[in-house]
């Protein structure tokens, strides 16, 4: 018989109402409830089903040619689905055609910009269906703002990270973002990863690259996503880098819920 303890008996339930993590799930005999059982499970199918949606590449460009904002189709050298999983490699550079592209586009485009714009299916094209236009929204207030020449849209299909590093520097740009689907968990399918790199060419490693991930409803607003990457976007400008030696120290306003120094895991003990 499944055992469902009250708030009394069981002091994790409190903290089950403000995480979507799987604690307190309660228990039939040695296992879990069948409910909890049938939750996971479609959790799970979530996430598959995330990784191997299709890019609808073709929809993302007609939301931007909406916004003014022409886009680029280019691919990356694993050629189809099972081969980006299997060779991570692949995701990380152009194939030759898509590399050509870039550099007819760039030598009929002289000047370069300040920002190439990258957007890249990764493992959940769900995120970047959902949260590319709405929060590339957002951003083109600080674009306007900064004066920053941006350009046009790059869609990656099967691409990976460190694509944009090489994309960044065949269009002569001196930072590049890039929006890409992260790798789905059992309570975030459709969580998507920026990544900035200010100097970007091929050959960098992770080391050059600052992350903000989890940006979508039940995460990081779109907001406060582009403020912080407004922020790092400045400081690389002015300092003339990016990565592990620029810090996010973006100051952003706070609701206070507990005194200073109150741990509320401690609350009323």
């Amino acid at each position: 018989m499944a055992t469902t303890p009250t708030d009394s008996q069981n002091p994790w339930l409190e903290l089950r109402r403000l995480t979507p993590a799987r604690i307190a799930l309660g228990r039939t005999g040695t296992s879990l409830p069948t409910q909890a059982q049938l939750d996971f499970q479609f959790a799970h199918a979530q996430a598959r089903d995330a990784v191997h949606l299709p890019f609808d590449h073709a929809g993302l460009s007609d939301q931007f040619a909406e916004l003014g904002r022409d886009s680029l189709l280019v691919h990356s050298a694993a050629s189809d689905r099972h081969s980006y999983l299997q060779r991570p490699d692949l995701g990380r550079k152009l194939n030759d055609a898509s590399a050509q592209q870039l550099r007819d586009y760039a030598q009929a485009n002289t000047g370069g910009f300040d920002v190439a714009l990258v957007v890249a299916d990764g493992l959940s094209a769900l995120a970047v269906h959902r949260h590319t236009v709405p929060f590339l929204t957002r951003m083109q207030e600080h674009f306007t703002t900064e004066g920053w020449s941006v350009s046009p849209v790059v869609l990656v299909e099967q691409g990976r990270v460190a694509v944009a590093d090489e994309i960044g520097e065949l269009l002569g740009a001196k930072m590049v973002v890039m929006l890409i689907g992260e790798r789905p968990g059992l309570s975030s399918p459709d969580s998507l990863g920026l990544y900035f790199t200010y100097g970007p060419k091929v050959g960098l490693t992770d080391a050059y690259r600052n992350c903000i991930s989890n940006v979508r409803l039940e995460g990081l607003s779109y907001g406060m996503a582009a403020h912080r990457l407004a922020y790092l976007m400045r400081e690389a400008c002015r300092r003339q880098l990016s990565g592990v030696n620029l810090k996010d120290e973006a100051q952003v306003q706070t609701l206070d819920v507990t005194a200073p120094n109150e741990n509320f895991l401690l609350k009323d003990a």
